[in-house]
């Protein structure tokens, strides 16, 4: 039964990074009311711990369609408000005669799908990135569409943004640690400081944090937790490396390469003790318009239920890598390092690309959308929303 004090709304998102966001926003667009919970006092998990690559680009073509209606979105949003989004586009710069082969074939795949992308000389790479090594680069791929956003800006813009709608409350500190569905199916959601909320439906958008709410779930689940250790550079304004900045060993980690059809023999020639693969590292750059550069990444793996043994450390030796193989790709005037940090999300290995669980028909949870994240949360919680409300 409903106490008096109860907060009610059509729906509830739990989880105030981008995928919970992006539900709250397209729930609004949809003309219901929404409160959004986030357990922290602003979203610091790996919506924040990101390039802020906006890339569909890099992805399979089931994907790239979320992440080309993403960039619709971010662009719309960024036409009435300031949530950072920049179209600079994204080039990926290839390094040898097999991943120029890999670029000219997904180029060809792109103008069969519709998805503007050009093939560029060395000349047309350097001519856009000055600092660009002329012993590494032997072409590159530019997608003139994709943006660029600053992954510690965006979100907390993006929910002032959603402030601006009436029908929106965002309660920040606020951690959920039970759901429970009432005879007439509507969800209470009880919180640690004993507030309560009431909802017809809710999303439960939680990342990695899998120890609250349904943890045996996750811990029986195919979901592995993934940390990802970057660092950025020192502000340099003499350096100019405009958008999204992918390398060679991007264009042989990332999914839309595997449509190529020289991708397996390619994949086949790979050395399997190197550095890169040891430790799941592909080089790409993004400068901040402050002028700073985020350089990584690097990839370490745990199931769910052992996510514990993703240690804290920050590791001086991928450090290194990262420094090592970024003086191959670019002179910049300084290497000097500003900031160095790790950030975990979850992925799914199931064939669908992202998590989804319904518990009581009106209880949703999605979750392990992996490093697809900020390219695609936008586009997809639309698609899962119409979903759920069968529109």
């Amino acid at each position: 039964m409903l106490k008096a004090d109860d907060e009610q709304t059509d729906l509830l998102v739990i989880g105030g990074g981008v995928l919970g966001a992006f539900h709250a926003y397209h729930g609004l667009q949809q003309g219901r009311s929404v409160t959004l919970l986030e357990r922290n006092a602003a979203p610091k998990s790996a919506t924040v711990r990101n390039f802020g690559q906006v890339v569909p680009s890099g992805m399979d073509p089931h994907w790239q369609q979320f992440g080309i209606e993403s960039l619709r979105i971010y662009k719309a949003i960024q036409s009435q408000f300031d949530i950072s989004v920049r179209q600079l586009g994204s080039i990926y710069i290839a390094s040898n005669d097999e991943e120029l082969a890999l670029i000219e074939e997904l180029a060809a795949i792109n103008l069969e799908n519709g998805y503007a992308s050009e093939l560029w000389t060395v000349q047309q790479c350097r001519d856009r990135y000055p600092q660009l090594r002329a012993d590494y680069c032997v072409g590159g791929l530019f997608f003139p569409d994709e943006v660029s956003v600053n992954p510690r800006m965006m979100i907390h813009r993006l929910h002032q943004y959603l402030l601006q709608t009436p029908q929106f409350r965002s309660c920040f500190q606020t951690a959920v640690c039970d759901l429970s569905t009432n005879q007439d199916g509507r969800v209470t959601a009880t919180c640690t400081d004993g507030r309560t909320f009431v909802a017809k439906k809710v999303v439960v958008c939680s990342g990695s944090e899998f120890q609250t709410l349904y943890p045996q779930l996750f811990a029986a689940s195919d979901l592995v937790a993934v940390k990802l250790q970057m660092l950025k550079l020192r502000s340099q304004p003499d350096a100019t490396l405009p958008g999204n900045v992918l390398t060679g060993l991007s264009i042989r980690r990332y999914e839309c390469f595997a449509q190529c059809p020289s991708w397996n023999e390619i994949k086949s020639r790979e050395p399997e003790d190197d550095f890169s693969k040891r430790w799941g590292v592909h080089i790409l750059f993004k400068q901040e318009a402050e002028g700073g550069i985020i350089l990584g990444d690097s990839h370490e793996y745990s199931p769910a239920s052992q996510i514990d043994e993703l240690d804290f450390e920050i590791r001086q030796e991928i450090n290194q890598y990262f420094i090592t193989e970024g003086k191959k790709i670019f002179d910049l005037p300084s290497w000097d390092i500003e900031a160095s940090w790790a950030g975990v999300y979850c992925q799914t290995k199931h064939p669908s690309g992202i998590f989804t669980r319904t518990i009581d028909d009106n209880i949703h949870i999605v979750t392990g959308i992996g490093g697809k994240g900020m390219t695609s949360s936008a586009g997809f919680a639309k698609h899962h929303l119409q979903e759920l409300y069968h529109d």
